[in-house]
Formats: C-alpha cells, structure tokens, sequence
C-alpha cells in the first residue's frame, strides 16, 4: 500500500516541477523527488542506489540547481509563441514512434521475476558464487562493481567529475566577470 503513495507522490512531483513557472518552487520538489525516489530504492532493498540518490539526487543536484537559480531570475519569462507548430507535432511523432519500438522489442523478454530467465540461471550464479574464488573479495556486490563493471565504474566517475569540474569553471568564470 505504502507503493502506491510513493507512485503517487513521483507523479504529483513531477507533474508540478514541470507546470511551475516559478523555478524555486521547481526545484524544491525536485529535492522531494528525489527524496521519495531513495524511499523506493531503500524499499526495493537497494540502499547502495538509494544512498547515491539521496547524496546526488537531493543533496548535490539541489544544490546546483540553488546555485544557478541565483544567477537568473526566479519566475520563468512567459513564451510568446504558436501552441502548436509543425516542431511540435514532429517531435510528437518521434515520441510515438520512439515508444513503440521499446515496446514492441519488450514483447519478447521474459516474464518479470520469471526464475527461468536466462539471467537467473546462467549468470548471476556465476557472478554470486564465482567471485570469491575469482577474485578473492567477499562481498560479491563489490567484486561485481569494482572488477566485473571497472569499467563501467570507472566512466561514471568521470562523468561525475567532470560536471563538477564543468559547475567549479562556470561558476568561478561568473565572479571573475
């Protein structure tokens, strides 16, 4: 039961942060988003996800987001132009199709939770019981990210710190001017 107000409240969230005009408002809740998205994480037992959504989700994000809203104006400008224009309906088209390719190549994945899914009986014993004897690390969660993923790893690290490297520079370049 407890799910069901936790999809409602994402929905609301993201409903409002996007037909608000007023950008603090906007990212108050995006903060609250991001808050009840590590409820769903730490519910669906993955506290390693939801502490990284709580940190950079709600923590960093916000404060970026605080950061830049000081340098503009709190309400957004109003647009001055057509409701509907031939951009509009183009990008509508390719949402349409966009969603119909994913769905149609979801018809021929297996049941969810299904035991019998390739990944369940091929690889994750392998990945559970094979990495302690493979690598030596015993929880199979950090052998998996730290040597399986490495790489992986490793291009979200870089990622995370060139945006912040990216913020530090357009930052620093304001008060310079």
């Amino acid at each position: 039961m407890i799910d069901i107000f936790l999809l409602i409240f994402l929905i609301i969230f993201s409903i409002y942060s996007i037909r608000t005009t007023d950008l603090l408002s906007s990212i108050i809740i995006l903060s609250a988003f991001s808050l009840v998205m590590t409820i769903v994480w730490t519910r669906l037992n993955a506290v390693d996800v939801a502490f990284t959504e709580a940190s950079v989700g709600a923590g960093v994000s916000t404060i970026i987001f605080l950061s830049a809203l000081s340098r503009t104006k709190r309400e957004e400008e109003p647009k001055k132009t057509k409701k509907y224009n031939l951009y509009n309906l183009l990008a509508l088209l390719m949402v349409i199709l966009t969603g119909s390719v994913l769905v149609y190549g979801t018809i021929d994945m297996p049941a969810f939770g299904d035991i019998e899914a390739p990944a369940n009986n091929v690889l994750a014993p392998r990945y559970i019981y094979g990495s302690m004897a493979e690598l030596g690390i015993k929880n199979f969660v950090t052998s998996i990210l730290a040597s399986y993923r490495g790489y992986d790893t490793l291009g979200e690290t870089t990622v995370i710190f060139t945006a912040g490297v990216a913020v530090v520079i357009l930052l620093r370049r304001k008060e310079i001017s």
